[in-house]
């Protein structure tokens, strides 16, 4: 649940932040940007798809980082960009 909150409080835009329940609807694979660099296997069950995925509910009830955290990690974030450390992999 850790990851996906750091997901919802991360991710661009200015509306609510949402964590969602999906489902799959065709091939998955482990997310290489966490898996075996990072976490050995694929503790964070994060995974990737070149097709959609399929919401099914919404998780509404979930305790965020502090503010603090959250402006941190942001930190970190542009901190790496400025770098030109991009976080996605193909």
């Amino acid at each position: 649940m850790d990851a996906a909150i750091w997901g919802a409080e991360l991710a661009l835009g200015g509306g609510r932040e949402r964590i969602n329940v999906v489902e799959p609807t065709g091939l998955i694979e482990d997310d290489p940007n966490l898996t075996d660099k990072k976490f050995a296997g694929n503790p964070t069950k994060s995974y990737r798809s070149k097709h959609p995925f399929k919401v099914v509910g919404e998780i509404t009830i979930w305790q965020g980082h502090s503010a603090e955290q959250v402006k941190t990690m942001k930190d970190v974030i542009e901190r790496a960009k400025q770098l030109g450390i991009e976080a996605i992999e193909d």
